[in-house]
């Protein structure tokens, strides 16, 4: 009888266990948004009384550093906000009492602004119409006026034709409504107000109360974790919050000023209207901005004012949509634009209007949250303007998509305001770590892996060649190296530090190939004789080392696969060589480099690198170190 291996069984479990998480991730959240839905009655008012508490409690902190105790704080200035809201509620429905009233008197320029706007008659689509409209009233005929002659009609059907009914229409009237449901509907709307505003006066006073019983859920093991969360959250919505209330009230007064000195009627009631429909995104400032426009239509004779009204709304909101809220507070929210725009729809669909006006910091929570918590982490990739994938990830996916023209960008647009050597240590060299990962767990078939190192290889040559314009001449000792080995150039404005003849030599594979390449082209960029060695068999690599008579040998090689083989072939190379200065490049290596020294039995003075840096820098502190004699007995 066979048992399953341990490993696979536990493999097995592992899968049914996950799949068994995500159907529960789906159910919590098809159940969280039909709580939200059901709930809305109940969590409207809370979560608007919580967007406003975010906006005052910074003032109420500052009432509180004045020696001004808590409860006073926040009922003066709950108080001073209702009365603030209240004045110009009252005077917006002067205006818009006093706009209403003057509407008659526009009635005649309403008239000669229409007729102005018709198109200029054309007398081809006017007789088609003509056309169509007589052949649809023949169709619509009655029958007996295609009845043929001399055919009696019945006399029933005769007496009905001589006295036509008319048809009588039907319009459905609405009953007007009632004193008593106007009543309610005010009650309605006052009570959701009074809520609203019992809910903000006992958040900002029992504001550090809620804070610590909203920890105490996540339990003391998780402290550390529901405070950074809640930290981050608090300050990202308040400032988001308090800064579009900012930014939209001098938007509205700037707009109510320069509407006043244009004329447009109620002009106040316009900029507070501009003001408070710019919380809504996206939509908002257009709606803001249709009203005024269509009344200076009305009300003015010509054309001046009314383009002006259009040139005002499209000229404030492209400065203050491109250039004000980006420099004050989109660097606070994190998200993406389309991750905005998909939040409005959905809060809007779950609760309305004031859904729109809470999804941005509704959105900002989740955000934070999944920024915090690993097990929510999709909301944040989700969710966030950050980029998820680094550049190398991004060069080697688009190495796997088989799109060289892609992958050339990547590298393009990394390399600007940085170096080669830059690019190659945060990109290309990643970039073969993953690709050297996939391989050899059977990831990737012959077709990608020869892509993916014939791609590199081009884009590294592509890399190279605008760099050796100013080429100096060939390495001295080429004519004692194999034809098959790669040289680079040198520019000769490079050659201001000790030259040294350095040859690199790969420790097993095309991967580590291509990574001494880059080497080379980094050391001759600092003024060093470099040369790279082909991948072929252990002695025959050993035959051109020894041809070469370099001065220092670097065993280039992409961890954790190729470290056998570097040790192997330090092995034989030290065998050969017992004076030889000999470097390793363990490159994009992160573990203790004593330790991997160690393991790969380095002895002589030489030492392992994991960054083509790191590796100039040694030579720049020794140049012309030499390494200590090994031991024979």
């Amino acid at each position: 009888m066979k048992f399953p291996d341990a490993a696979n069984g536990s493999a097995t479990r592992s899968y049914p266990s996950r799949d068994l998480f995500h159907l529960l991730a789906v159910v919590v959240a098809v159940a969280a948004i039909a709580a939200l839905y059901f709930a809305r009655i109940v969590l409207i008012p809370f979560a608007l009384a919580l967007l406003f508490t975010f906006i005052l409690t910074p003032v109420v902190r500052v009432l509180e550093r004045v020696q001004l105790r808590r409860i006073p704080s926040t009922l003066l200035v709950v108080l001073l906000s209702v009365a603030a809201c209240g004045a110009v509620g009252w005077m917006v429905a002067k205006q818009l009492s006093e706009v209403a009233n003057q509407l008659p008197a526009y009635k005649s320029n309403i008239k000669a602004r229409l007729g102005a706007l018709h198109w200029p008659a054309n007398q081809s689509l006017d007789s088609a119409s003509e056309t169509i409209t007589e052949i649809s009233k023949d169709l619509a005929a009655s029958p007996i006026a295609s009845r043929p002659a001399g055919t009696a009609a019945a006399p029933s059907t005769v007496a009905r034709s001589a006295s036509p009914a008319r048809p009588v229409p039907v319009e459905v009237v609405k009953a007007p409504a009632l004193p008593l449901e106007s009543v309610q509907s005010v009650l309605g709307l006052l009570g959701s107000a009074m809520i609203v505003l019992v809910f903000t006066i006992f958040m900002l006073i029992r504001r550090e109360d809620l804070r610590n019983r909203l920890i105490s859920l996540a339990g003391e093991g998780h402290l550390h974790l529901m405070t950074r969360t809640l930290d981050d959250a608090s300050a990202r919505v308040s400032k988001y919050l308090l800064l579009q209330f900012v930014v939209n009230t001098c938007y509205g007064i700037f707009i109510g000023v320069c509407l006043h000195f244009i004329g447009v009627p109620g002009a106040l009631l316009w900029g507070v209207l501009a003001g408070v429909l710019r919380f809504l995104p996206y939509i908002g400032p257009p709606l803001g901005g249709m009203i005024p426009l269509l009344l200076s239509l009305a009300v003015f004779h010509g054309w001046t004012q009314p383009l002006l009204t259009l040139a005002l709304f499209i000229v404030t909101e492209l400065i203050v949509s491109n250039f004000i809220e980006p420099m004050l507070y989109g660097i606070h929210t994190g998200i993406s634009s389309l991750a905005i725009l998909v939040a409005a729809i959905f809060w809007t669909a779950i609760w309305g209007p004031i859904g729109l006006v809470l999804s941005t910091p509704l959105t900002v929570c989740l955000l934070v949250a999944g920024r915090h918590v690993p097990r929510l982490r999709f909301l944040h990739i989700l969710l966030g303007d950050e980029p998820v994938l680094t550049p190398s990830s991004r060069f080697y996916q688009r190495l796997l998509a088989m799109d060289h023209d892609d992958a050339r960008l990547v590298l393009e647009n990394h390399l600007e305001g940085q170096t080669l050597e830059d690019l190659y240590d945060s990109v290309l060299i990643p970039a073969l770590s993953l690709a050297e990962h996939d391989r050899h767990q059977d990831r990737l078939d012959d077709a990608s892996q020869k892509f993916i190192c014939q791609s590199t290889r081009e884009l590294i040559e592509e890399l190279w060649e605008p760099r050796g314009e100013e080429a100096g001449t060939v390495s001295e000792s080429s004519d004692a190296a194999e034809p098959s080995a790669i040289y680079l150039t040198q520019p000769a404005r490079a050659r201001t530090a000790p030259s040294l003849n350095i040859l690199c030599v790969p420790a097993r594979d095309e991967a580590d190939e291509l990574v001494a390449i880059m080497l080379a082209q980094v050391l001759e960029r600092a003024g060093h004789r470099a040369q790279c060695i082909p991948v072929d068999a252990a002695g025959e690599m050993l035959a051109q080392i020894r041809a070469a008579h370099p001065d220092v040998v670097c065993i280039s090689a992409l961890p954790p696969f190729a470290v056998p083989h570097v040790r192997s072939l330090y092995v034989k190379l030290r065998a050969q060589e017992p004076n030889l200065r000999i470097l390793v490049g363990l490159w994009h290596f992160s573990g203790d480099p004593l330790k991997i020294s160690r393991r790969l039995g380095l002895t002589g003075g030489s030492q392992t690198f994991g960054t083509l840096g790191e590796f100039i820098e040694e030579l720049k502190a020794a140049p012309t170190a030499d390494p200590v004699p090994v031991s024979t007995y």
